[in-house]
């Protein structure tokens, strides 16, 4: 897209809806979390619309996103993830989602979930927080990583200063907005 993402999106049939209701809205969901963490796994390479529409198709055939089914799938379900024409059939990506539900599961041992773990290290620069995922989890580079972590709130950049959805997103207050009126500086300088 030539036009950013705020003045693009708006009334787009896909677009539209991910970005005035979810993109850059805090969750404390692990349902939404991992959701979100699959669909920038398998954006990589691709377009974000492409993505949006096979989320339907995503959610069903990873069980709703349900980390714990998704971390107990073997060969049979993996092998129905690869002939699953409505998703993205690449195989790194597809043992990646599998794995990483596997390390959200252990993450509940330490932190009790997914949302407990994130909450436990921010605030932390798009930087360090690529290099902790990288250490945690598989197939999450710092693209992956940078647009998990705004879409959730957990770094700035998702809408532009004058976006009408700006407004309602920081009404919610997101980590990363805490984190700066806490006197955290460690984010680039924003718009």
């Amino acid at each position: 897209m030539s036009l950013t993402y705020c003045a693009a999106a708006p009334g787009h049939p896909h677009h539209g809806p991910y970005h005035d209701g979810e993109y850059g809205f805090p969750s404390s969901d692990d349902r939404v979390l991992f959701e979100r963490l699959v669909l920038e796994i398998n954006q990589a390479g691709l377009s974000w619309l492409t993505i949006l529409k096979k989320r339907d198709a995503f959610r069903a055939a990873f069980d709703g996103f349900d980390i714990d089914r998704v971390a107990a799938y073997g060969e049979a379900e993996r092998a129905r993830l690869l002939a699953d024409a409505g998703i993205i059939r690449n195989r790194l990506k597809v043992d990646a989602v599998i794995e990483n539900a596997r390390r959200i599961v252990a993450l509940r041992e330490t932190h009790c979930s997914f949302d407990g773990w994130l909450r436990a290290h921010h605030p932390l620069t798009k930087a360090e927080w690529v290099k902790l995922f990288g250490r945690t989890f598989r197939f999450t580079g710092g693209e992956i990583v940078g647009e998990f972590l705004m879409s959730l709130g957990y770094l700035p950049g998702a809408h532009q200063s004058d976006c009408p959805v700006q407004a309602t997103v920081l009404a919610q207050s997101p980590p990363w907005k805490a984190a700066v009126d806490a006197g955290y500086r460690g984010y680039a300088p924003m718009e």
